[in-house]
């Protein structure tokens, strides 16, 4: 399962791989960032940890969205 990371950044908000260089999307604010990650996350399997404005981790979602355990927030 590959793994994801949506962090702010100076500029607005990113959609990141873990041990990328580089991010795979980029928006100007969380809630547009959210909506593109839905997108992006289509026909994957990956785990996703959402980050507040502070660095720490607010949520995390498993994509497909069946394969989330029902008992984890998110």
């Amino acid at each position: 399962m590959q793994n994801y990371h949506v962090t702010p950044t100076d500029n607005g908000w990113q959609l990141i791989k873990e041990g990328a260089s580089r991010p795979a999307r980029r928006a100007q604010t969380k809630k547009e960032m959210l909506e593109l990650m839905q997108e992006f996350m289509e026909g994957k399997t990956a785990s996703v940890k959402i980050h507040l404005q502070d660095g720490s981790i607010q949520e995390e979602r498993t994509y497909p969205r069946r394969a989330d355990p029902a008992s984890s927030p998110g």
